[in-house]
């Protein structure tokens, strides 16, 4: 009896533990797909996350070309406009000595007919002129050839345009040759005695 006891015992023990034994595989498992669903959610976040940032850098991308060619296409001409310019200087000197010569009104005429077809030519293609004289010296926009005192202006002031100044959708692509005013010769003496006084002072 006692060994039959026992043996039941044994064999109760027994599928008590096969019984718990699945229940902990299942669990093991369930926890090893937790993990998996993890890590997999982690992967799809990463390449997400990876896309928004190749998708961006291509709307950068599209959008710096889409600038450059379109200042490839405003600026294509500029050489040829540059070449021009210099024929245009010769059209209006040409006009202003056959002015001053009183040559034949109907040459002249001629002349400046042609001159201002080009003038129109050359705007149409986006070239157009600056207003220099009375303006501030600018290396912006300005050359200055070389500078005269002037009492009856401020320092910096152009007074006289030699060359023409052109620019090409509103790029300077020539500067204007300029004459500049400056101080009399007694402002400019003041002017480095009292900087010479504030150096010493300084000293």
């Amino acid at each position: 009896m006692e060994n039959d006891n026992l043996e039941k015992k044994i064999n109760g023990s027994e599928e008590e533990q096969k019984l718990e034994l699945p229940q902990q595989t299942e669990l093991t498992d369930a926890a090893a797909q937790n993990l998996q669903i993890e890590e997999l959610q982690k992967q799809v976040d990463q390449y997400k996350d990876m896309l928004l940032r190749k998708a961006a850098e291509f709307d950068n991308f599209k959008r710096r070309i889409e600038n450059e060619t379109t200042n490839i296409i405003r600026f294509a001409t500029e050489s040829l406009i540059d070449d021009l310019l210099p024929v245009l200087d010769d059209f209006e000197r040409s006009l202003k000595h056959s002015k001053e010569s009183k040559e034949s009104d109907a040459l002249v005429k001629g002349v400046e007919l042609i001159y201002l077809k080009l003038v129109k030519v050359l705007e149409g293609r986006g070239v157009k002129t600056f207003e220099t004289v009375g303006k501030e010296f600018s290396v912006d926009y300005h050359d200055a050839l070389i500078q005269m005192p002037r009492k009856d202006l401020p320092p910096h002031t152009v007074i006289e345009e030699v060359e023409k100044g052109y620019m090409l959708n509103d790029k300077v692509i020539r500067h204007a040759k300029v004459v500049v005013s400056s101080a009399p010769p007694e402002e400019q003496s003041v002017a480095k005695q009292s900087e010479s006084s504030t150096n010493a002072s300084r000293e």
